[in-house]
């Protein structure tokens, strides 16, 4: 097939790989028509509505490119089955999550929703198609789809023939727009000639040829699991030493800008903060744990799930941190949390670390003001498992409810009444907002002694000073901890 055949394409899943990156293609690929489908009204919705502030995934720069494509040839649809019968390239890009039973749950990806797409695609496609995976996937799931497609071309398919591709993303949730209009690479896996041909063609509308990488489809799905695993690794390793830092008088930041500056190392992913988030990592590398059990390598397999432990670990260290500095116990005390997000400059909250430092200090009886530009009560409600309650009177004092040890959340609308009243201030995302906060001003509004707990070093240590507020930064060890 070539490119001059390829005049359709159909992306199954809209949310945040399939929209962005379709977007992208539409935009730079003004010939082909390009459809997203979903069965998700409400998000097809979205997607389609004339006020771009409401599109379904924050991501900057999506809207102007959206504004571009939608409606030229850019379209967002709930009619799966006519889409893919259109389409002469379809692209799988539904979500992969953890099993969460059965056999390998808790480190498997649930593949149902995949193959569902394939069955969906060999009942309704016409002529020759070109299958696209774009979800992240285990090694191997090719040939599921591949035999799934082949029970389509048997005797009675019309002609009907396919051919299987692996195209994974590598996107950064935050940058994800800059990262497809200039990527690193475009990583294709295939055996079909023609089909790589086809898809590399569409990228070299704006990608340079020598980072359009073609390799075979086991590769290919092995590099994506691969790379988010090495660069999780990195943030692990550097959150680990930010522990010894702050027990030896070490600081963190002086340590990675040291190593960073060996061009063995490099200075990416150096940042100490509480730990890595997101729809990828943890999920990653949980599945390369599984697989490598599977494949006979429990070593290998207990390397890399340890990635993943010291991940939590820290988590649950900065939770207890807080409790440890509040005179042993956060019940009834109120606690303000700048940022929910897994990471600036989105709304995704997939994995956030937050998660798990507010539900630990939840459970310790805290009462949370939670501050997040992007990131909606709903979603904070469905992560933290519990309904928000009423917004207290910040000079209240703490109710009977919250002495009594329950642990309450309510979203706030700026950072000034997120902080009024508090005992503490969790900084833990690194949303631009946060690194030029005027401490002078909002000191007089906390619960004094207060502290700020600033996981994600953007605060400046001399103006918190000044304001009279005790600071513990991330892997700064000017104040030793006493374990």
């Amino acid at each position: 097939m070539t490119l001059s055949s390829v005049r359709s394409i159909c992306c199954i899943g809209a949310g945040y790989v399939g929209g962005p990156t379709m977007a992208v293609i539409a935009d730079r690929c003004p010939d082909l028509h390009v459809t997203v489908v979903d069965l998700n009204e409400q998000r097809i919705a979205a997607w389609n509505d004339s006020d771009l502030s409401k599109l379904p995934v924050y991501e900057p720069g999506l809207d102007a490119v959206v504004e571009r494509a939608r409606g030229r040839n850019l379209s967002f649809s709930t009619a799966v089955d006519e889409a893919i019968a259109a389409a002469d390239m379809v692209f799988i890009s539904v979500n992969t999550p953890t099993k969460t039973k059965g056999l390998g749950a808790g480190q498997a990806s649930d593949l149902r929703w995949v193959e569902a797409c394939a069955r969906q695609v060999a009942k309704v496609a016409t002529a020759h198609t070109i299958v696209v995976e774009k979800s992240t996937l285990p090694v191997r799931t090719a040939q599921a789809i591949k035999e799934i497609l082949a029970s389509a071309q048997g005797e009675g398919s019309d002609g009907r023939t396919f051919s299987v591709l692996s195209n994974p993303e590598f996107l950064a949730e935050g940058t994800a727009i800059s990262d497809l209009e200039g990527p690193d690479r475009v990583l294709i896996g295939g055996e079909d000639a023609a089909a790589i041909d086809a898809l590399a063609a569409v990228y070299a509308h704006w990608v340079p040829q020598e980072k359009i990488l073609r390799t075979n489809l086991w590769s290919s799905e092995l590099s994506k699991l691969t790379a988010n695993a090495f660069l999780a690794q990195r943030i692990s390793s550097i959150n680990s030493i930010a522990a010894f830092c702050e027990a030896t008088g070490a600081d963190v930041r002086e340590v990675a800008r040291a190593i960073g500056t060996d061009s063995r190392i490099g200075p990416k992913f150096l940042q100490a903060g509480p730990g890595f988030g997101g729809s990828c990592f943890q999920k990653d590398i949980l599945n390369l744990v599984y697989l490598c059990r599977h494949f006979g390598l429990p070593e290998v397999a207990d390397y890399w799930e340890s990635v993943v432990t010291l991940n939590t670990w820290q988590q649950h260290r900065i939770s207890r941190l807080v409790v440890q500095k509040l005179f042993g116990t956060v019940t009834g005390k109120r606690l303000a949390v700048l940022g929910f997000a897994f990471k600036a400059d989105t709304n995704d909250t997939r994995e956030a670390p937050a998660i798990r430092i507010c539900r630990d200090l939840l459970e310790e009886g805290a009462q949370l003001a939670i501050h997040d530009p992007k990131v909606e009560t709903d979603q904070i409600a469905r992560d933290l498992h519990l309904e928000a309650s009423a917004v207290p009177d910040p000079n209240a004092g703490p109710s009977r409810a919250a002495l009594s040890g329950e642990g309450t959340w309510w979203k706030t609308d700026d950072v000034a009444s997120t902080v009024s009243g508090a005992d503490a201030v969790l900084i833990l995302t690194e949303w631009k907002q946060y690194r030029q906060l005027d401490w002078q001003a909002l000191a007089p509004l906390l619960r004094q002694p207060a502290w700020i707990f600033d996981a994600r070093s953007v605060v400046d240590p001399a103006a918190v000073a000044t304001a009279g507020l005790q600071l513990w930064r991330v892997g700064d060890g000017g104040d030793p901890i006493t374990r």
